[in-house]
């Protein structure tokens, strides 16, 4: 009787190896999840699976869990998903840490709208679609965030304007606040990310601290704030990368594959599997 993790046996061909496809999800039917283990199968709440088709946590296809291998042709949505988190994330993260002295955020609202924004909320919907919760709160979330983000920025919709400017402290206040929000509910998202890979764990952990930076700038009118929380969304950017690349790569198309980094795993003791 041996754990999951302590299985050293090579991983059979997977479909992810054989063409794009994205995974059906194993639901979660209690706060602690029971893994039990054996040559041939895995039990996981209660619900035996061949080990043949479970599928471990990727951060290319936004998964932190354990799912199964599907049995159709859908394309794998996380990864357009994360390519648009990423670029938009990294110009809007490179502006507000002042690179090359730009302060003006207008650059990015075109891709912040229909790339980070539009793009993302489309993927989300995607993920809803093959069961994939997490994927599909964190992309329409998100996607919805650049969105709302750019409505900031953009004039026509004239949100500065109705604070009297973005240099007076009742915009720096609401804007603080809408991030500070933003970081809360990164936090919580965050902690769903502790059984996966280090660059999902990354991806969050960047992208939280990036947040409440951001928002204390906002609210405190510090430059400096705001410039480290620019370069930490720029580097929440290339974990975002990172992990699209490792959506859309396998040994089969590319000669350079990442690696998927997964966290050590601790599961409740291993009982009996039932017959």
């Amino acid at each position: 009787m041996v754990s999951l993790e302590e299985n050293n046996e090579p991983e059979p061909l997977t479909p992810l190896e054989a063409g794009p496809s994205n995974p059906q999800f194993i639901p979660q039917t209690s706060m602690h999840s029971t893994l039990i283990s054996d040559d041939e199968r895995t039990v996981i709440n209660n619900q035996k699976v061949l080990r043949r088709d479970l599928k471990r946590p990727s951060a290319g296809e936004f998964s932190p869990g354990y799912s199964t291998w599907p049995h159709n042709n859908w394309g794998n949505a996380s990864a357009v998903g994360l390519a648009g988190f990423a670029l938009t994330a990294f110009v809007a993260g490179l502006i507000l840490a002042r690179a090359m002295g730009i302060t003006t955020l207008n650059a990015v609202m075109g891709a912040a709208v229909f790339y980070g924004g539009v793009v993302q909320f489309i993927a989300g919907l995607c993920e809803v679609f093959i069961g994939n919760t997490f994927a599909a709160t964190a992309f329409v979330s998100y996607g919805s965030f650049w969105m709302s983000f750019g409505a900031i920025f953009i004039p026509t919709f004239g949100i500065i304007e109705a604070y009297g400017g973005a240099d007076n402290d009742d915009f720096g206040d609401a804007a603080g606040f809408f991030l500070l929000g933003w970081a809360i509910f990164t936090f919580l998202m965050l902690l769903c990310t502790f059984k996966s890979t280090w660059p999902f764990v990354l991806l969050f952990f960047t992208l939280d601290l990036g947040f409440f930076l951001l928002a204390a700038g906002f609210m405190r009118q510090s430059v400096r704030c705001i410039r480290g929380g620019g370069v930490v969304i720029v580097l929440s950017s290339l974990f975002g990368w990172y992990s699209c690349f490792s959506g859309v790569t396998n040994r089969f198309n590319s000669y350079i594959v990442f690696p998927t980094l997964p966290l050590r795993v601790f599961h409740n003791k291993t009982k009996t599997l039932p017959a």
